[in-house]
Order: structure tokens, then C-alpha cells, then sequence
């Protein structure tokens, strides 16, 4: 369902990712992680096609992100760590013209629209009378996942999804996350929440200064580095072990 070969992006003299190389199958929730400057979000954005990269290609569904831009988008849903939207819109504008976007017609989309509304809870009279600029942070996330999800991708790319939802909502997402997965759709979540994942994803891929660590499953990655968690296995990988000891020596000298 994905399939990343090469990938690279450079800024100026830096370089963001790294000649990447990744294959993500159908039904699978995967789980990218990687400390601050990993190259994660830049990778989404390959894959997206926001970003074009030097070298290196990534397929979606065997479409090629670069050459047929259109035609992969078609299959993918995002939702960026930005949660950014039209601000001057309300949040029933900007979700029926993102259903335009993808040829859904509006006697179509508001169905749909309506059924995202219940799941998350959202008030009718603040989707329809309210602009977008004025949602609290949780609110603007929910209408971004409708707008990722409205035109049922195949492939649904996910960065911190869960930033700014309230608990229930949360649970709601998460569990809706594992139907599609058996539905078949493949789902990559980017978060630094590591027991989030832990829960969640069914494999994880870590990344760090660019590059592909490992990837697999939790259990089987824990079982190979003779780590008990996740977080252990995270920080020996990524050159953050020893965070505890120097954090307790700060707040130590700190409180001196």
C-alpha cells in the first residue's frame, strides 16, 4: 500500500530524511517514531507529495506520489500536526468544499458529514453558523480528521492525531482507527506519545536523523534489543538512554 524507495530531502547543507527506504502492507496501524528532527513529518510530507523529494520515490497503492500526483491523493487521507484550516470558513464550508475537492457531491457529503458529526459529537449549530477561526484547538482537529476520512482513502497518514482531543474522544479515535485497519486500509500514526502507540499500532518504525532503525512489531523489536518497553527500546536506539539519570542530576543541582 506504500512503498518508499530512496526517499531523500535536503535543506541547504541538511539533510531531513535520509535515502529512506520503507514498505507499509495493507491492514496494518504503524506506528513512526523518532526523537524531535527524525525526519518524520518530512517523510509524510513526501509521501503526501506536499513536499517533492531529490531523490528516491514513494508509491501509493503502486502510484507514483511524483509523476501522478492527482491520482495518488485520490487515495490518501492526512492529518497533519498543523491542524491547519480556513479560517474564515465555517466548519460546514470547508468539509463540503474538501468533498468537492475529491468529486463528492454535496448531496453526498453532507450524509457523510453528518455521520463524522455524531461520532465526535460535534454541534450542529457551531458546524454550520460558526467560523472555523474561532474552534477551540480539539474542535478544529475533529473537522480535520472528517476532512482526511470524508472520501474513504485507502491510506490514511496520521501526524500527532490525537493532540488537542479530549478523552473521549480519543478512545472514539483510536477505536475507529482499528476498524479501518481490519477493513483494510493501511493507517502510518506519527506521534512522540509512546504508550499511545504501544496500544494502537500493530508494528512501529523508528526513525532518527533521517534514517530507518527498526521495524516490526513492538514485541518482537523489544525481544531482539533486550528492552521491556517500548520507551526502553525507543531510548537505546535513538542515543537517549541515560535521559533519567541526567534529568534526576539537573533537578538535583537545580534545587541545590
Amino acid at each position: 500500500m506504500i512503498s518508499i524507495q530512496g526517499l531523500t530531502k535536503r535543506f541547504g547543507a541538511q539533510t531531513a530524511v535520509d535515502h529512506l527506504s520503507w514498505e507499509v502492507p495493507p491492514g496494518m496501524i504503524v506506528g513512526l517514531l523518532g526523537p524531535n528532527g527524525a525526519g518524520k513529518t518530512t517523510t509524510l510530507k513526501m509521501v503526501t507529495g506536499m513536499l517533492q523529494p531529490d531523490e528516491g520515490t514513494a508509491l501509493i497503492c503502486g502510484v507514483n506520489v511524483s509523476t501522478h500526483p492527482m491520482e495518488a491523493k485520490r487515495l490518501l487521507g492526512f492529518v497533519p500536526d498543523s491542524g491547519a484550516v480556513y479560517e474564515s470558513l465555517t466548519g460546514l464550508e470547508f468539509l463540503l468544499m474538501i468533498g468537492a475537492l475529491y468529486g463528492i457531491h454535496e448531496d453526498e457529503a453532507r450524509p457523510r458529514i453528518r455521520q463524522f458529526l455524531d461520532f465526535f459529537e460535534l454541534d450542529e449549530q457551531t458546524l454550520t453558523t460558526k467560523l472555523l477561526g474561532a474552534y477551540s484547538k480539539g474542535m478544529r482537529r475533529k473537522v480535520v480528521i472528517t476532512a482526511a476520512l470524508l472520501h474513504n482513502p485507502k491510506v490514511v497518514l496520521l501526524d500527532e492525531p490525537l493532540d488537542g482531543l479530549d478523552a473521549n474522544a480519543a478512545v472514539g479515535f483510536k477505536a475507529l482507527l482499528e476498524t479501518l485497519a481490519r477493513e483494510g486500509k493501511t493507517i502510518v500514526y506519527s506521534s512522540h506519545v509512546l504508550d499511545v502507540v504501544e496500544r494502537v499500532c500493530n508494528r512501529v518504525a523508528i526513525m532518527a536523523l533521517g534514517k530507518l532503525l527498526v521495524e516490526g512489531s513492538p514485541q518482537e523489536l523489544q525481544q531482539q534489543h533486550g528492552a521491556d518497553t517500548l520507551e526502553q527500546l525507543f531510548t537505546q536506539l535513538t542515543g537517549l538512554g541515560g535521559l533519567e539519570a541526567r534529568a534526576e542530576s539537573f533537578a538535583k543541582n537545580m534545587l541545590s
